[in-house]
């Protein structure tokens, strides 16, 4: 499935016509206002396929900005200018980037190193929140990741199979503010199959400001793995396609999470509450139920074969293939495969593993383990300790009691 929305191609065709047009003189204007307008038509056409799309609104706002800025009158003629090249020394180039721009630098001289925490989404959908919270969600349409004074970050996630409640995140749009002296308002926008390298006017920086560097994109491999710096926020976020869909991760100090101007509203943000109850998936209890009816399967026939390539043994041992540590990763991998039959699943789960061990900041905690279900509901085990340690401890404390 892919969007309808054309956003992407309006941006692309604005910037790829007006870059290094404001370097020039004021004679250069009618053409600019020419181009906006061409923009403007563009967006106007994909308007209703582009509903709920933050880069289209906020493309639209930009224009009626740029409108006031250039005194561009909304009548006249909206063919497309000649392309131009960005003349030497554009920041594209740059290296020299203001100390604010560099958010370890800058917000932190006098005091402690800042406390980094970690988003990921992968899968089924697989969320890890920012307090180390693991969830399997439904979340099928546009869903906001992450929402703060600095950047936007939102997902769409589609059906796998016609009829399936199995979704997967099919795009992912990400805004990063305009700050200061370092970077311009800034929109990356990824869908299934196309993976840019870019942001969606065409640059890899944070545009024509003194910090621009600050923030940047590097692609990693070409269609599949791409990393975004932003250091005057001290973030990191990393996008992949595997198989078809895509992967998000972010690491990012808990200031910025925490900065929002309506912190009433906060809880719709995915990375910092986690899904809505009534979009929570218990693929704990999924499972258990697959692997019984894989062992009732084997005593006879009367049972029909499910529409997926694996069985709860043949999915278990090809995601020990990849995950060897039988945690959640672990256990959303042969959920994902015995749901969707899609071995990418299993390479997503990896990566997103892999992900977490770069970004997050407490190495005690990549592994995350179900609760001991053997205890009351009062007393649940951390999702950091294995269910093995729970019994050991709870065997020890009654050879204890037996002592007294």
């Amino acid at each position: 499935v892919t969007s309808p929305c054309k956003i992407l191609k309006c941006n692309s065709e604005f910037w790829a016509a007006t870059s290094g047009s404001h370097h020039l003189g004021t004679e250069e204007a009618p053409e600019f206002c020419t181009a906006l307008r061409a923009y403007a038509h563009c967006t106007r056409r994909t308007a209703r396929t582009c509903r709920g799309d933050l880069a289209y609104h906020s493309a639209v706002h930009g224009i009626d900005d740029l409108m006031v800025q250039h005194n561009c009158s909304k009548d006249g003629p909206t063919s497309q200018p000649r392309l131009r090249t960005l003349p030497p020394g554009d920041s594209q180039e740059r290296s020299d980037s203001p100390e604010i721009c560099h958010y370890e630098k800058s917000f932190h001289k006098h005091s402690a190193a800042p406390n980094y925490t970690h988003c990921g989404l992968f899968g089924d959908p697989h969320l890890r929140t920012f307090t180390d919270t693991f969830q399997t969600c439904k979340v099928q349409g546009a869903w906001p990741l992450i929402d703060n004074n600095y950047l936007n970050v939102q997902v769409t996630n589609t059906p796998v199979l016609p009829g399936s409640t199995a979704t997967a995140t099919s795009k992912l749009t990400i805004i990063f503010k305009s700050f200061q002296e370092c970077v311009d308002q800034k929109v990356y926008q990824a869908e299934m199959d196309e993976l840019p390298a870019a942001f969606a006017d065409g640059s890899k920086n944070g545009g024509d400001k003194h910090g621009a560097n600050s923030l940047k994109i590097t692609e990693k491999v070409s269609g599949q793995h791409i990393e975004i710096q932003a250091k005057y926020i001290g973030t990191t976020i990393v996008v992949r396609q595997v198989g078809r869909y895509l992967t998000f991760a972010v690491r990012m100090p808990e200031e910025v999470v925490n900065a929002v101007e309506d912190r009433d509203s906060q809880g719709l943000y995915l990375c910092l509450r986690g899904c809505p109850l009534n979009q929570q998936i218990d693929f704990q209890t999924i499972r258990s139920a697959q692997a019984t009816e894989g062992r009732a399967r084997r005593k006879g026939p009367s049972l029909p074969a499910p529409p997926e390539a694996f069985t709860y043994e043949t999915a278990t041992a090809k995601c020990r293939e990849k995950l060897p540590v039988e945690d959640l990763y672990f256990q959303s991998c042969v959920f994902d495969l015995l749901t969707t039959g899609d071995v990418n699943f299993m390479l997503a789960a990896y990566y997103a593993f892999e992900d977490v061990k770069m970004l997050h900041s407490n190495k005690d905690k990549l592994h995350l383990y179900e609760r001991t279900r053997d205890l009351a509901p009062g007393n649940m085990a951390p999702l950091g300790t294995p269910p093995a340690l729970w019994v050991a401890l709870l065997c020890l404390s009654q050879c204890w009691l037996c002592l007294l």
